[in-house]
């Protein structure tokens, strides 16, 4: 399978960072409630092959889990969508390279985790809570997530959002170095499925699986908008310093090499 050299996708994430600034707001809106309805899909896929296992198959039921967890990203990333935490690193790689300004950047991760939250509510209650996929016999599983989540203080939490922001903006900047669709499905598998597996927090994740605990009685918004902002600070630490800044100053791509085009299939992706 052919790649883009690292060098090549620090130019692709510069350009692709640009293009979302851009973006007018309907776009961003609607592929953002897409990408938000895809990982809380993909985290209700996690819940329902763990929730039933045997106690005792301890870390591997966590493995199985993960495995499936990242069909999420794969559905966000080649099928169409907007997710925060993938334009927490190619937004910060492209200002970095003075293609875009600071407000830009602002604006939007602003309107993304807006509709990430949507698009993570909607499945949370349609699918979570009146169809009961994330309560009855998965209810357990649910609660004992979200309450992993939210009994972290701030300091944890933030460590935690670096950690998977990390590997999630990876997952994303591997997708970019894939030329055809099983190796870019490749690239966003193994990061994402480790991330899941050690047990990070992603802050769209979250937007999901905490209101699924809270629609059946199980939590609190307030645990929820306590657990919000270290997760997210950590998710936008993790991809703007240990992705974008870390490659834009190994490779600093020219203003010249910035004007490569992404493949079709890669334009206004995560």
């Amino acid at each position: 399978m052919s790649f883009h050299s690292p060098k090549e996708v620090t130019a692709i994430a510069v350009q692709m960072g640009t293009a979302k600034s851009r973006a007018p707001l309907p776009y961003l809106l609607v592929l953002g409630c897409l990408a938000g309805a895809y990982i809380a899909l993909g985290f209700m896929l996690d819940i329902h092959v763990t929730a039933s296992l045997p106690a005792d198959w301890g870390s591997f039921g966590v493995f199985l889990g993960a495995s499936v967890f990242p069909v999420g990203l794969v559905l966000t990333l080649i099928a169409g969508g907007e997710l925060l935490t993938g334009n927490m690193m190619t937004l910060p790689i492209a200002w970095l390279a003075r293609q875009i300004s600071f407000i830009s950047l602002l604006r939007n991760w602003f309107w993304i985790t807006l509709a990430n939250f949507a698009g993570s509510i909607v499945i949370a209650w349609f699918f979570g809570h009146v169809l009961g996929l994330t309560e009855g016999a998965f209810l357990a599983k649910t609660v004992a997530t979200a309450q992993a989540k939210i009994s972290a203080d701030f300091l944890h939490a933030f460590i935690s959002g670096i950690g998977c922001n990390w590997l999630v903006s990876l997952a994303v900047w591997l997708a970019y170095s894939g030329k055809d669709v099983a190796s870019k499905i490749l690239g966003i598998w193994f990061p994402v499925m480790a991330f899941v597996d050690l047990g990070f927090q992603h802050v769209v994740a979250n937007m999901f699986v905490i209101p699924a605990a809270i629609f059946a009685g199980q939590a609190t918004w307030a645990e929820y908008w306590g657990n919000f902002p270290g997760v997210f600070l950590g998710n936008a630490a993790g991809g703007a310093i240990f992705v974008a800044l870390v490659y834009y100053i190994a490779y600093r791509p020219l203003a010249a090499e910035t004007a490569i085009r992404a493949p079709a299939a890669e334009r206004g992706k995560a």
